[in-house]
């Protein structure tokens, strides 16, 4: 049995729709950080680490004792948009991957 040249191509791209959702599928992440609270940034007790690695460990706890919604790294020769969100945690890291700074801003 032959089948309309018409349904031979609609089958295809019926194919290539079903193969580009199954792709995109792949690339869903995990969620990102639970926020606790009214997600508002809070550095006043966040001197301590000032010198500190800044490793997974180091900048989860940043997060949770911030209450800030959004940990944004900054590396040295990182270029920092001067904009204010009062849900945002900006921790400076230094060439040695130390913490020179973490600060709401």
């Amino acid at each position: 049995m032959t089948f309309p040249r018409s349904f031979r191509r609609s089958s295809l791209r019926g194919l290539g729709v079903i193969a580009g959702a199954l792709v995109l599928s792949a690339c869903v992440s995990t969620p990102g950080p639970q926020v606790t609270g009214d997600g508002r940034c809070s550095d006043a007790t966040l001197g301590w680490a000032v010198g500190q690695p800044a490793d997974e460990a180091t900048l989860k706890r940043l997060s949770r004792e911030s209450g800030a919604g959004l940990v944004n790294p900054i590396a040295p020769s990182t270029a920092v948009r001067h904009d204010t969100r009062t849900d945002r945690l900006r921790v400076y890291i230094d060439a040695q991957n130390r913490i020179t700074a973490a600060r709401c801003e």
